[in-house]
């Protein structure tokens, strides 16, 4: 019996360091205020959480970039990297784009996202040219969601364009995506797996933290799920009301599915060390 308690305890570490190698980390113009001794402390107790790569959701929000080359995400970034923490670095995020999702179908979202595409591509090469912050990986902040992306064809035109976007990158692409239940579970999980077979890191949402399904429906979808698609647990819990400004507040991160699923946490600002964050949100 004490071997087997023993060896149950260490299985509950081993899932815990797991789940939190990874974390999403989402910049805001807000925490520009935030100095570098506070960032120096915060990814001090990241990488002591057991992180070994930090996600980064965009460098690049609308007209922001953060201060460019020398401004608080990049010298915050080369922070995180002396305390050995590795990087996976988004790129260009429309504001609009979940707008724009909406009211676009057929040829007008191809050519929108093809667009976007674009921007990101070159936001990439800037990062390169000008940041020069070694990575391990892309991010492309653009969700996918299965309610813009049920049709068949919508599905086929994003795999040529993700296709062609991630072979002219010089790091792997690493893309999100959830569900509104509007794939059956199975059909879901094919198209992500899909996905993945383009070499790309694709990253499942596990919805834990907005609820806006039922549990039941939750797990169905992240049981079905291949386990060559990554989940990434919410760690926060939605509390603000349809109409509201989103408001959540912080939890920990719930770790469901099998251990056969690289894992990821959303996100830095909801972490105990990462109150610095939300005290500016």
């Amino acid at each position: 019996m004490r071997h087997l308690l023993i060896g149950i305890l260490l299985s509950m570490i081993l899932v815990q360091a797991n789940a939190e190698e990874r974390l999403f980390f989402q910049p805001l113009n807000v925490d520009s205020s935030i100095d570098q001794q506070t960032w120096k402390s915060i990814w001090r107790s990241t990488a002591k959480a057991g992180v070994k790569v930090v996600i980064v959701q965009w460098t690049a929000h609308g007209e922001s970039n953060f201060g460019g080359r020398d401004g608080w995400l990049a010298n915050s970034l080369r922070l995180a990297q002396e305390q050995g923490l590795q990087l996976v670095l988004g790129l260009y995020m429309d504001p609009a784009y979940y707008q724009r999702h909406a009211e676009l179908d057929g040829p007008a979202l191809e050519t929108y996202w093809q667009y976007q595409l674009g921007l990101s591509l070159a936001q990439q090469r800037l990062l390169r040219e000008q940041w020069q912050l070694p990575v391990v990986g892309w991010y492309l902040p653009m969700e996918l969601d299965d309610l813009q992306f049920q049709a068949p064809e919508r599905r086929r035109v994003l795999y040529r364009q993700l296709q062609s976007f991630a072979n002219k990158l010089d790091a792997p692409l690493h893309v999100s995506a959830y569900t509104g239940a509007n794939l059956a579970p199975d059909i879901y999980a094919a198209w992500l797996y899909e996905l993945q077979s383009l070499g790309l890191s694709v990253w499942w949402q596990d919805g834990e933290g907005t609820g806006s399904l039922s549990k039941t429906v939750r797990r169905a979808y992240g049981q079905a799920l291949p386990c060559e698609v990554g989940i990434v647990s919410e760690a926060f819990r939605q509390v603000s009301r349809d109409g509201e400004p989103f408001r959540a507040e912080p939890v920990e991160p719930k770790r469901i599915y099998p251990q056969c699923h690289a894992e990821a946490v959303f996100s830095l600002g909801y972490r105990p060390w990462g109150a610095p964050l939300r005290a500016n949100r």
